[in-house]
């Protein structure tokens, strides 16, 4: 569909290209005036400004269609917003110049009325540059999990002024759920505030743990052991090879660590239990999901070595 309204786009601004070829050449209109004001330059100029309207949007249409063929839905978006921002200054330009008949002068207005107008609009002016610092240095893309101040959401889109999010907790849910709300977020926040993404397309996983209380009377290499292989089950290759990404990743930096390719259990001691911490790597959208999957799975096979494993008492925990 977007093809064929490219197409006629362009017929149009054809024909109205004609049509103020026309005009200017056989004077339909002679000498009328109205308003003081001769009637026929202004026709020939509202014609070129339709052409060229419908002459910008039939190539921009084109454009994209082309363009966004074999294309992901992240680098469309991504497009789109850059072709709309150089049509659109190209498009006020050149309506100005047509209006004006004045090129030159109009361009040199403009500079000295932009300068001016820089200081009544520095908010905006910076959610455009912010805009363009998240195009060039890819903070986050459209898909992507962040954290922007206090906003935490799933990018659905990024504007010339704003981000959108489908905000995930807030004050309505937990536990990494969506809201149904949708936040916005001025481009300028990104230029002056932390931003934390939970997964790039490069590498869409994250770190998570799984604390389980356990009194001191517990087989703790059992335990561990138990958690370490009930993990691996369910994840099983998925996280091994999220692990190999990971690493080729750490490979382009200077930093050194030492990554297991399989869940592991931390230990941490506490006043009246101990706490083991399931270690694990998977997809930030999943990561309740599995969490909830581990947490019972954990809990059954616990329950079926009461000898061997027991939980701590009282209400304290």
């Amino acid at each position: 569909m977007k093809r064929p309204l490219g197409y006629l786009s362009l017929v149009f601004a054809a024909l109205a290209s004609l049509a103020a070829a026309v005009v200017d050449a056989v004077h339909p209109f002679g000498e009328l005036v109205v308003a003081d004001v001769l009637v026929e330059p202004l026709v020939v100029k509202a014609l070129f400004v339709v052409a060229l309207v419908f002459g910008l949007n039939g190539c921009y249409v084109l454009l994209m269609w082309v363009l966004s063929r074999g294309v992901n839905k992240r680098r469309v978006h991504d497009v789109r917003n850059v072709l709309r921002l150089l049509f659109g200054a190209l498009g006020l330009v050149s309506v100005l110049g047509i209006v004006t008949d004045n090129w030159f002068g109009f361009l040199l207005s403009f500079g000295v009325v932009g300068f001016a107008v820089t200081f009544a609009l520095q908010q905006p002016l910076l959610s455009l540059l912010g805009w363009g610092y998240i195009m060039t240095k890819r903070p986050y893309e459209v898909g992507d999990r962040v954290k922007i101040e206090d906003s935490k959401g799933d990018v659905i889109e990024v504007d010339f002024l704003v981000t959108t999010l489908w905000e995930i907790n807030g004050d309505l849910v937990s536990s990494n759920q969506p809201s149904g709300r949708v936040v916005t977020v001025p481009n300028s926040v990104v230029l002056s505030s932390q931003v934390v993404n939970f997964g790039v397309a490069a590498f869409p996983h994250v770190w998570n743990e799984l604390p389980v209380q356990v009194s001191y009377e517990t087989d703790l290499a059992f335990a561990c052991e138990l958690m370490a292989t009930e993990a691996d089950d369910y994840l099983g290759d998925e996280m091994a090879a999220g692990v190999a990404t990971y690493r080729e990743r750490l490979a382009e930096t200077p930093v050194e660590l030492d990554v297991q390719d399989r869940p592991t259990v931390n230990l941490a001691q506490e006043e009246s239990w101990v706490v083991l911490r399931l270690r694990y790597l998977t997809h930030p959208r999943r990561g309740q999901r599995v969490k909830n999957e581990l947490y019972r799975r954990i809990i059954d096979e616990f329950n079926e070595h009461p000898n061997r494993v027991s939980f701590p008492l009282g209400r304290n925990r």
